[in-house]
């Protein structure tokens, strides 16, 4: 009888199957049988990789999809290997590959290209200098007529451990302070000699969090560094603003929410990736906080990068999404008025916040209320005034004359925004479309009305819906009257929710998958919430509101209170007179008692009815709104001050389109989509060496491995996306290189 295997894995080891393994060991592949090791290759030698597989395919020990999954690689080139096998046994993986040669890279290019290819020069580059297409080049390297420097190779020599710079940060402790290595430069800065310390990358093995420096070519695509000369500038000193605004960005995207949490974070490790010798202390970094805080610019800063972002995405600008979100207020500088919070099913204190995110639910820009006047008042004044200037595409007046369907943009929001007037005066004064779900539909539409629809949604996934179309009146004033289309979607369960929209030329599915698509909003808002804490208070500080605003008057608010008080009274005494039966059968002395009962609680009906008519009238007397400034003292509030929390949501808000810039890339590359963030976040988190090379003027991230092989395919494509912005670190003039390895 054969002896059976135990299915052990040897350690380090991902799992093939339950007998067979694989592990990835100083560049080599090594197979295992049970704990047995069975064959070894370069990890660079594909041929060798490809001819194993597929023998043990062929030979019956795995199947396709236990290489497909251990690898990562497609369907398809396991099935060409195994025929590959089939066809030819093993040395048809080591024939040479025959081709017609190159034709295009003659000697003199070829000599040209090697030169700057050892340069360190990219790709393109090369391409645009000697006139060649980039996919003539890529062939060359790929059949070896050309070698390409790889930056595995990349010498790590000299470069300090992470031991040993802990210890020469802790000797410098008793000095200026733990990780001050640059004492010269402090000292300058100290004396007003130094206007910004200079960038010096060192060469440094299993750098903390090094893996967040492959966000920098997404954070400079979204704008971190633009129109940074707004912002007041910090004086001469040892920081500068570019330091300090990449020490927050770098700082959120590694999950450290607070700037209180930077004490529990090695500075010196988190200066390195900056090119410094340590980042500010907390207690500095409050003060250029506060010296970068300006609202005005931050506001004009701000107000400048969403003009920016609605002009680089014109095709999601057209579509816009409009909610609020309440940050709640626990402190005791200020009582601010209560406000109902959705999440939480409860009336609490905080400032509102009206956001504005595309169809991908990625933000543009958001306003902040003290008080709130609600959704639409907010759209009126603050929103669609800002909108009309800034979205790229709109159609001119002659345009919209001509096209009397035509509209501007659309703007979608949920019930609370349900107003037949506010939909009649945006589509009669300014042509905007609006869709929001029907506050008061009509009775149920007949089954056979629907029809299936498949659809795709913002971020590829495909649904089907059912759905019908008709015309509405809607409005009970004829002042505030407007067609609108009405679609509905049918559900499995029969439920039909109502949809109304003034786009009328809107495709019926456009419409349904527009509103169906709100909810990447209310993810925006989830994960703000979850792994950026958006409602982080900034600073304490409070200010006076100058602003004119109309409050309500608590004048009134107390007769009003009063009001629902004594008509929840009076309904409870009117259903139980409406209970109260007379039996004509019943005992003459019960009968007797009951009527005696009932008349008592008539008469105490109509008196609670002249109560409630003599508050209505008191009511009815005072101004349901006063201005801000004609509150007594005592109900008068203060607002937190903007400034600083304008400028780190900003800020969060960029690490967020650069967190999903660089999701959206990785999605390309894994079969589940959803496992993207995750792994970026995995990425941020993960150990680098930084190699400088002061020769080719390149700076090498090398990021330690993920957790899987799968994730390591994955990110390794992502870095190739990243390597061909040739993107340079803000201040330097080092182009960032990054490639996935081991300081083994």
């Amino acid at each position: 009888m054969a002896q059976l295997l135990l299915p052990l894995l040897p350690s380090g080891a991902t799992a093939i199957n339950d007998i067979l393994s694989v592990r990835n060991d100083n560049g080599f592949w090594y197979y295992f049988a049970g704990i047995s090791p069975i064959f070894t290759h370069n990890e660079k030698d594909m041929a060798s990789f490809r001819m194993f597989t597929s023998q043990l395919i062929v030979s019956g020990q795995c199947r396709n999809i236990n290489i497909i999954k251990a690898f990562g690689v497609s369907s398809n080139s396991v099935k060409r290997g195994v025929k590959k096998y089939k066809e030819g046994g093993i040395k048809a993986f080591f024939q040479p590959r025959i081709g017609r040669g190159g034709s295009v890279i003659r000697r003199e290019i070829k000599n040209e290209c090697q030169r700057l290819l050892d340069k360190g020069k990219s790709r393109r580059d090369i391409c645009a200098r000697l006139s060649i297409k980039y996919d003539t080049l890529r062939k060359a390297i790929a059949s070896g007529r050309l070698h390409e420097p790889n930056f595995n190779e990349t010498s790590a020599k000299g470069g300090s451990s992470k031991s040993a710079r802990t210890v020469e940060d802790a000797k410098a402790g008793e000095g200026m302070g733990v990780g001050c290595t640059r004492t010269v430069e402090r000292t300058l800065a100290a004396m007003g000699k130094l206007n910004q310390a200079s960038i010096h990358f060192q060469n440094c093995l299993d750098l903390s969090k090094g893996g967040v420096l492959c966000s920098l070519p997404a954070l400079e695509s979204c704008g971190l560094y633009r129109h940074l000369h707004i912002l007041p500038q910090l004086p001469g000193g040892y920081y500068s603003n570019y330091n300090i605004i990449t020490v927050f960005a770098f700082m959120f995207l590694c999950r450290i929410k607070a700037i209180d949490r930077l004490r529990f974070e090695p500075a010196g490790e988190f200066g390195k990736l900056l090119g410094l010798d340590r980042i500010p202390e907390v207690k500095t970094m409050r003060k250029k906080l506060k010296l970068l805080s300006d609202e005005n610019a931050v506001k004009e800063w701000a107000g400048q990068l969403s003009k920016d972002w609605l002009e680089a995405t014109p095709d999601l600008a057209g579509v816009l999404f409009i909610d609020g979100h309440v940050s709640l207020y626990f402190g005791n500088k200020t009582k601010l008025p209560k406000r109902y919070v959705s999440r939480l099913r409860l009336c609490m204190s905080g400032t509102s916040f009206y956001y504005v995110n595309d169809i991908l639910g990625q933000p543009f820009f958001y306003i902040e209320k003290a008080v709130d006047p609600g959704i639409l008042k907010t759209l009126e004044n603050d929103i669609i005034p800002r909108l009309l200037k800034e979205v790229p595409g709109q159609p001119n007046s002659e345009q919209l004359d001509l096209n009397p369907l035509w509209h501007r943009f659309v703007l979608v929001f949920d019930r609370e925004g349900y107003s037949p007037g506010f939909f009649r005066k945006m589509w009669n004064d300014h042509r905007i479309a609006c869709i929001s779900y029907h506050k008061f539909p009509a009775a149920k539409w007949e089954e056979n009305e629907f029809k299936k629809y498949k659809t795709k949604m913002p971020r590829g996934e495909v649904i089907e819906m059912e759905l019908a179309e008709r015309g509405t009146l809607i409005g009970s004033k004829k002042c505030e009257q407007i067609w609108v289309r009405e679609v509905r979607r049918r559900t499995k369960s029969g439920h039909q929710a109502s949809i109304i929209t003034t786009g009328y030329r809107l495709n019926l599915i456009d419409t349904a998958m527009y509103i169906f698509s709100r909810w990447a909003q209310e993810n925006f808002f989830k994960y703000m919430h979850q792994h950026y804490d958006f409602d982080k208070v900034a600073e304490f500080m409070t200010e006076e509101i100058s602003d004119p605003i109309r409050v309500v008057n608590p004048i009134w608010k107390n007769h009003d209170n009063k009001i629902r008080s004594h008509q929840n009274k009076l309904n409870t005494r009117l259903k139980k007179f409406g209970a109260m039966e007379l039996h004509p059968e019943t005992d003459q002395k019960k009968l007797k008692k009951q009527i005696m009962a009932k008349a008592k609680l008539k008469e105490e009906i109509n008196l609670m009815e002249n109560e409630l008519e003599k508050l209505k009238t008191k009511r009815s007397a005072v101004s349901r709104h006063i201005e801000f400034q004609d509150l007594p003292d005592n109900e008068k509030f203060e607002k937190l001050k903007s400034g600083s929390r304008l400028l780190l949501n900003t800020l969060k808000m960029i690490d967020y389109r650069a967190e999903t810039a660089m999701s959206q890339v990785l999605k390309e590359f894994l079969n589940r989509g959803q496992d993207a963030r995750p792994i970026i976040r995995e990425l941020f988190d993960t150990e680098a060496d930084l190699i400088p090379d002061l020769k080719t003027k390149i700076l090498n991230v090398r990021v330690h491995r993920m957790t899987t092989l799968r994730n390591d395919v994955a990110v390794k494509k992502l870095m190739e996306k990243l390597n061909e912005t040739e993107t340079i670190f803000p201040g330097t003039d080092f182009k960032m290189q990054y490639c996935l390895g081991s300081s083994d």
